[in-house]
């Protein structure tokens, strides 16, 4: 019998990230479980990403953990995130989440939204 292939992790954390992710979620002023991760149409580009606290998991989504963080990824963005790192970064005049996704193939001016294509490689399993 073939032994299965390991699953792919859809998105990784960089320390920044998720350092960043513990602070905002103890500062909710509700308990949250999780932070949820997705895309939506939109922009002049054509997508942008999401993200919101998630007080619990829907049975579709994809549950990263990642350097003491949890991860939900929306079910329909999973293969537009497939192979991102999630990091976060300061300058002088912005700090902001920032996704390095090698499924981006371009981005509108402003930075606001992005091209994504499907990653062709992985096919994440249902659960």
């Amino acid at each position: 019998m073939a032994t299965p292939r390991p699953r792919p992790q859809v998105m990784r954390l960089t320390d920044a990230a998720a350092d960043r992710i513990k602070a905002v979620m103890a500062k909710a002023d509700r308990p949250i479980s999780a932070v949820r991760v997705g895309v939506k149409n939109g922009g002049c580009a054509g997508m942008s990403y999401t993200m919101e606290y998630a007080e619990g998991v829907n049975p579709l989504d994809e549950v990263v953990e990642d350097k003491g963080v949890r991860i939900l990824i929306d079910p329909k963005a999973v293969l537009f995130l497939l192979g991102t790192e999630m990091d976060y970064k300061v300058d002088k005049l912005s700090a902001q989440f920032v996704f390095n996704n090698p499924n981006q193939t371009g981005a509108c001016g402003c930075g606001e939204s992005v091209q994504l294509t499907p990653a062709k490689d992985a096919q994440p399993e249902a659960h």
